[in-house]
């Protein structure tokens, strides 16, 4: 049962929120109820509730200092929904800066209100808990893995379909509909200009957060976040007939309207056509971008159409240099990274009227390497330490000349990282791999497979194995495995055929084959070994 805590100094309004919905359907239980922010940071500590549904304004300690301390110790989890009155509405928007899942006016609260916001907490749990999982189970590099899978569909970086899929799948995202659509945004926020790193950090996750919330109501859609002025959304319906631009469009502005209202920033969106395979969605992606170069105050949201060519012109398409940049990435490989960075480089300064592309092409560049590299926000932070605004400058040049000089720095940056840190990128590659086998033992894994889930070639994922572990790729599946069967027969006392059927093995006969390669005995011998003491004779 998910645990949920009430923090409120008005006993009416704890035992109004008991009582109002049956917290067992929700699979919820209420583990207690405090007076105060102090006394629920103490019960926090002590049950560890998923969910807290606290007033922000408290005795000793109000609601925001609570959110502000639990996310300090304890990260993300639990959740925050916040209890407040006509008002206190400004507060809401520091509410917002803590993550908070949605806010409950008192004078207007009631069960089905309640209920909506449960659902949204529910919703984000899950998806935190799966974040959770994923970075304890081993995945690629050190950034999220849900964005990686997104920045390889929006620029057609997937080697093959069936390296989609695998990943696709290993998500747990579902591609079965027929119809997606793109769009790009981006947040201005000109009033926020001298703003710390951290809090222009929060404005960003706040407002791609309540974005997301507001978009996903109208229409089904994934969201990923490209750097910290841009997102993409991708909506999903089961087929084009159920497409209606008009709640697209209906959807990007209520999302945007609100966002404006509560953190004072504009977003900009640009939006492609629709298309009926997933692994098209990157043309509508293309096109989004063209789009979005179009957008301004007077029109912050414009749909794509067959007629921009000054767009198309305008567009840089990374898809060309695919391989060059997917080994580059996936692999650390330096000296591909600078030849293909020095090309694009060399095409920006043959054509230096071309600023728009340029533009394009350099964010794009920095998506890639924010999204795909390990440390990437961390990286670039470090690359751009020179700039007043970081690597946010490119965002403010108005000549390829300048573009210029950011990709240089961009550039020789980035090989830089890669050369120093290599060896610990490559290291951690192994271990996640073997932390997804260890955790996916169970199943019939093949080379072809594990590679395809975290975007490497075989061949690589095979050298890489043989470099940097003492056991190749396919002793060390068989040392899991066989690790694994040792606990299967003796503490769960499986018979062999059970084991082997269990572990993914063909036959019970090559499950002993490989038992007895591992550890010398064949797993008849083991049980007798270790569940029989021998007899001394008197």
């Amino acid at each position: 049962m998910i645990k949920l805590l009430i923090a409120d100094d008005e006993p009416l309004v704890q035992i109004g929120i008991k009582s109002m919905l049956n917290w067992s359907d929700y699979g919820i239980e209420i583990c207690g109820a405090a007076m105060n922010g102090k006394n629920a940071l103490e019960m926090i500590a002590e049950y560890s509730p998923e969910i807290v549904i606290t007033d922000i304004r408290m005795p000793i300690m109000n609601g925001l200092e609570l959110a502000k301390a639990c996310r300090e110790t304890y990260g993300n989890i639990p959740v925050f929904i916040f209890l407040t009155s006509y008002e206190e509405f400004q507060l809401i928007k520091e509410a917002m800066s803590y993550e908070a899942v949605d806010y409950l006016i008192k004078l207007e609260l009631n069960a089905e209100a309640l209920s909506e916001t449960i659902k949204k907490a529910l919703s984000r749990l899950e998806n935190l808990q799966v974040s959770m999982e994923y970075k304890n189970s081993g995945r690629p590099l050190l950034q999220s893995y849900y964005e990686k899978f997104f920045m390889r569909l929006l620029h057609n970086l997937f080697d093959s379909e069936e390296q989609f899929e695998l990943q696709a799948r290993d998500l747990k995202l579902d591609f079965t509909d027929q119809c997606y659509v793109t769009a790009l945004c981006e947040i201005r926020e000109e009033n926020h200009k001298d703003m710390d790193y951290t809090k222009l950090m929060n404005l960003y996750n706040s407002t791609l957060q309540m974005a997301g919330e507001i978009i996903c109501k109208h229409v089904p859609a994934y969201m990923v976040s490209l750097d910290m002025k841009h997102f993409a959304v991708i909506f999903h319906l089961s087929s084009q007939e159920d497409y209606r631009e008009e709640a697209v469009l209906q959807a990007l502005h209520n999302a945007a309207q609100m966002v404006h209202n509560y953190f004072n920033v504009t977003v900009f969106t640009g939006v492609g056509t629709p298309v009926s395979q997933p692994l098209k969605i990157s043309e509508s992606y293309q096109e989004a971008r063209q789009a979005k170069s179009l957008a301004e105050d007077g029109q912050p949201v414009v749909v794509f159409t067959d007629n921009d060519t000054a767009s198309i012109r305008n567009s840089f398409n990374i898809s060309v240099f695919k391989n060059d940049m997917t080994k580059a990435f996936n692999e650390f490989d330096t000296d591909v990274l600078f030849h293909a960075l020095t090309e694009i480089i060399g095409l920006f300064e043959a054509h230096p009227a071309r600023y728009l592309q340029a533009a394009d092409g350099a964010c794009n560049l920095l998506y890639l390497a924010l999204s795909l590299l390990p440390d990437g926000e961390e990286n670039m932070t470090e690359i751009f330490s020179s700039y007043s605004d970081g690597y946010r400058s490119i965002y403010r040049f108005s000549s390829v000349d300048q573009i210029v000089e950011w990709m240089t720095v961009f550039r020789d940056g980035l090989c830089q990282v890669l050369k120093s840190k290599r060896k610990t990128y490559k290291a951690h590659v192994i271990t996640n791999v073997q932390k997804y086998i260890d955790n996916h033992v169970a199943e019939k894994l093949s080379l072809n497979e594990v590679a395809g889930v975290f975007g490497l070639s075989p061949n690589y994922l095979s050298i890489l194995f043989k470099k940097n572990s003492s056991l190749g790729f396919s002793e060390y599946i068989a040392q899991a495995k066989i690790n694994k069967a040792k606990s299967l027969l003796l503490e769960e006392d499986m018979k062999i055929y059970e084991a082997a059927d269990k572990l993914g093995f063909e036959s019970a006969f090559y499950f002993s084959k490989v038992f007895k390669k591992v550890t010398g005995l064949s797993p008849r011998e083991f049980i007798q070994q270790n569940t029989i003491s021998p007899q001394k004779n008197d």
